[in-house]
């Protein structure tokens, strides 16, 4: 650590320390605090330029203290609001604060997942599973940037992202929230985000405190429902679930928050052993940690594991819980208050919490007395940022099927337009958009364009559009087969309404009826058709997919992403995503790409639809001279690793060279292969480049039969492509 550092952190340290020294009892159990905004807001619609009860709001500061607000206003939508709104709310929260005895600010948090969600008019990027086709952490980062500048226009500090969840449960209906299935993606990708998001200092004017979300296990429903129970052994947990968590706080995160559901029969909120042992004392983890909404009263009302609300609260706290999320009372305070006053919560746990969240408040630059938002001019939805969001969409889209080359379409070709996602924005963003579902297509912007309006907008006169079906019901497919008798080829686009949490739940990965009986009725008119599949999930497409002519997977490309897909389509943008999911065949065909040697004895044990790494161009490439500097290397030692990648094709295009690492023979089974690091790389037509790869000890490690970290000696087998190259690790 540099001594500037050092230096900083003991005199943030010192301020905290004498802060402690000076707060009563129940202005420490405040700050553990944390109340919706409903809790402080003024319903009357004259009012909603500013929606703040006043009157409210001042009782939740200085009687109760509180140490965190979170949410949008609630109007009927809970929708975004304008960053004029935004500044009065936050203004208002800082005059109350800063009028209390220690005038200790509040720390106001927002989900901003895919940009500033509910400031009107953000920069909204594609969702996490699309950042993550695009395998381009600066990509990432960017976003990060731009999301961080965003929420500070509207005085907003805390921003409740990433998710570093590992989406290894493709039913579970938040798995776009994650960066996919892979270990070394989501942990390159969500670090890179924390990176852009805070900077070296994120009490920047321009940059805010991030959030890791949901410490830990909180992906893996085994029905694939939201908020149901997990059930991952220590080895699992510690080899796929904590490495993307661990590189969110080595990059800097100074927030968790915590697992809404339970693992091995154990809520997220009551875990002593994650939140303490692991977090703290094996992770390092120095910040606080919040819990999720309402969790905490749930050990009582829905986990019964808790005997009573009281007891609830003693369990979470002392587990490891520094902040509650309330969040629609003050239930939590008073409870806590009585607990510390019986003894129950000790109060070196109560400063323990407290510290926590003022180092972090401190962090933030909370404390500045000139602490303001920043200017909206040239900071927010600027064409910069624009630039990069469709930069990003463009990366995001996966071309995954094309047969006898019928994508590009010409731009002379008669299309029909049809299906449920094919004239929605919301499609195109799903939840976390303008309102929490991201399903009031009303609210969206009438300056983006669906991939309806973004094909008429590139190809006039030659799309021809009808509806055929919504999600899940029939509306005029007859309308649609008569339409496509007079069209060169149709565009079916189809996939999955927004959603988010529970509300997402569904039984099994299949289309829904409508959607499938529109497709079997246009495949069987002969026209050629392209399928676009947007959505948060792998929608099982299987017949529909082997029929078609070409397959497009847009996942949730963003605001941007009509225009990205009519840009592929039409041959303006070469497509160069790359599957950050397996993409099942079935829908119990949930075998991941990383799969154990005893899964491949079955022939048919991993034949996914296409898999983990999959995305073509309208180029071509080749890898080759793939080689590792030494055969032989000691324990600790390093490998360097390269390879030679081409584009054998006719047009410029980026590549994603994958590089996946065998440990050939260990004391725990080890998976097929697993990614260890990717390069990004644009060629023009017959170029070519040589990339240079190190494997660290860390990557040739595993978690070893005591539960610890462990490299072992003997053979491992580097693959990229079609090649594989051995080495050894000897004593």
């Amino acid at each position: 650590m540099k001594p500037s550092e050092t230096d900083n952190d003991n005199a943030i340290a010192a301020q905290v320390k004498q802060l402690i020294a000076q707060m009563t009892l129940e202005e420490k159990v405040g700050q553990m605090v944390q109340i919706d905004f409903s809790v402080i807001g003024d319903t009357n619609p004259a009012h909603q330029a500013c929606p703040i009860d006043r009157a409210k709001l001042d009782n939740a500061i200085n009687h109760y203290h509180v140490g965190s607000i979170l949410n949008t206003p609630h109007t009927p939508d809970n929708k975004a609001q304008s960053v004029a709104t935004w500044c009065k709310i936050t203004e208002e929260v800082r005059r109350a604060a800063a009028q209390s005895r220690l005038k200790i600010p509040v720390i106001y948090g927002i989900d901003a997942i895919h940009g500033a969600t509910y400031s009107q008019g953000a920069t909204l990027f594609p969702q996490a599973i699309s950042m993550a086709a695009t395998f381009n952490p600066k990509l990432s980062e960017q976003e990060g940037e731009i999301t961080a500048r965003e929420i500070r226009v509207s005085g907003l500090p805390w921003n409740f992202s990433p998710v570093m969840d590992i989406g290894r449960q493709p039913l579970w209906p938040r798995l776009w929230e994650t960066y996919g299935e892979d270990v070394h993606l989501a942990s390159t990708l969500g670090a890179a985000f924390i990176k852009g998001h805070q900077g070296d200092d994120f009490s920047a004017p321009d940059k805010a405190a991030t959030c890791l979300k949901h410490f830990v296990g909180y992906s893996f429903p085994i029905n694939g429902k939201d908020r149901t129970p997990a059930w991952i052994s220590e080895r699992m947990l510690r080899e796929y679930f904590l490495p993307s968590f661990e590189a969110g706080i080595k990059a800097g995160s100074p927030t968790i928050m915590i697992n809404s559901s339970e693992v091995d029969g154990i809520p997220g909120h009551a875990n002593h052993h994650y939140l303490t042992t692991i977090l703290r004392d094996e992770m390092g983890f120095k910040g606080f940690t919040v819990s999720d909404w309402e969790d905490i009263i749930r050990l009582y009302t829905r986990d019964k594991m808790a005997a009573s609300p009281r007891e609830a609260v003693k369990i979470a706290v002392m587990a490891g819980v520094d902040m509650s999320m309330v969040p629609l009372d003050f239930s939590f305070y008073d409870l806590l208050l009585d607990l510390a006053k019986a003894g129950e919560v000790p109060m070196t746990r109560i400063d323990e919490a407290v510290s926590r969240i003022l180092t972090v408040k401190v962090q933030t630059g909370l404390f500045k007395p000139d602490h303001q938002p920043l200017p909206a001019e040239n900071n927010f939805a600027t064409p910069a940022a624009q630039a990069i969001n469709l930069q990003a969409a463009h990366e995001a889209i996966i071309l995954a099927k094309n047969d006898h080359a019928v994508l590009p379409l010409q731009k002379s070709a008669k299309v029909l337009v049809t299906g449920p996602t094919a004239n929605l924005l919301s499609a195109l963003n799903g939840g976390w958009t303008i309102t929490w579902q991201g399903d009031n297509e009303s609210l969206y912007p009438k300056d983006k364009l669906t991939v309806l309006a973004a094909l008429q907008q590139k190809s006039p006169g030659n799309i021809t559009y009808v509806p055929g079906s919504g999600f899940d019901s029939e509306i005029d497919i007859a309308n649609a087969v008569s339409a496509a008798k007079n069209q060169d080829v149709i565009l079916l686009c189809l996939g999955e309404k927004p959603y988010t949490e529970t509300m997402g739940n569904i039984d099994n990965l299949d289309l829904p009826a409508a959607q499938t009986k529109l497709a079997q009725a246009l495949l069987a008119t002969g026209k050629p058709v392209v399928l676009l599949m947007l959505g948060g999930r792998p929608r099982i497409i299987t017949p529909i997919a082997e029929q078609a002519a070409g397959v497009v997977l847009g996942f949730l490309p963003g605001m941007e992403g009509g225009r990205a897909i009519a840009d592929v389509l039409l041959g303006d943008y070469n497509p160069n995503g790359k599957l950050p999911i397996t993409y099942p065949r079935h829908p119990n065909g949930i075998t991941l790409y990383d799969y154990k040697p005893i899964e491949s004895l079955d022939s048919n044990s991993y034949k996914p639809l296409y898999p983990f790494g999959h995305g073509l161009s309208y180029t071509s490439f080749a890898t080759s001279g793939l080689a590792v500097a030494k055969p032989k290397i000691k324990m600790g030692e390093s490998v360097d690793v390269t390879v030679n990648v081409k584009n054998t094709g006719k047009l410029a295009g980026q590549e994603t060279v994958l590089l996946y690492l065998q440990d050939l023979a260990a004391s725990v089974t080890r998976p097929n292969k697993q990614l260890k690091a990717f390069k990004k790389v644009p060629l023009a037509a017959g170029e070519s480049q040589q990339l240079r790869f190190t494997l660290t000890p860390h990557d040739l490690s595993f978690i070893g039969v005591d539960l610890k970290r462990v490299v072992e000696a003997g053979e491992f087998e580097v693959k990229v492509g079609d090649e594989a190259v051995k080495f050894a690790v000897v004593e």
